[in-house]
């Protein structure tokens, strides 16, 4: 018969890792849709994203490592961005070939709601090294105008 050392330090931090695993489990859908982002299923590819303003337009960047700018599909839709593509792997390299396979190949494709003030109809899109840069002029009444006011 051996005998196995007990140690409570040990049992109170496997209790502990337990304990943060069940919570995260719990919390975690909860906080995802409060947030508005849900992660995308299992084989699916989601390109990162990010949208921000300037005085006179607004800005969203699309990263798309190794995407030709003629494999990339842009409509708006309501007032929906839609960006449609394909990542695709490399003919050259086989399967068996591979040490490390981290990269995702596959179609993609994001809808981003865009907000009220821009004018859909002045837009332009331009690809460099990998990133889709789409900008959208504002509507003219939705631009900063700066106003002195008077103090009495």
């Amino acid at each position: 018969m051996s005998i196995i050392k007990w140690s409570a330090a040990k049992e109170l931090d496997e209790m502990r890792k337990e304990m943060d695993k069940l919570f995260d489990e719990f919390f975690s859908p909860f906080f995802q849709r409060r947030m508005g982002y849900l992660k995308p299923k299992a084989g699916t590819i989601t390109p990162t994203v990010e949208m921000y303003e300037r005085a006179s337009d607004v800005v969203v960047r699309i990263d798309l490592p190794g995407v030709n700018k003629d494999e990339v599909d842009i409509s708006i839709m309501n007032d929906n961005l839609l960006i449609k593509g394909e990542i695709k792997k490399p003919e050259e390299i086989r399967e068996d070939n591979y040490y490390i396979k981290e990269k995702s190949y596959g179609s993609f494709s994001r809808s981003i709601l865009l907000p009220a003030d821009i004018d859909v109809e002045h837009v332009s899109a331009v690809m460099k090294n990998g990133v889709l840069e789409i900008v959208f002029a504002k509507k003219e009444e939705a631009k900063t105008k700066e106003r002195k006011i008077q103090i009495k």
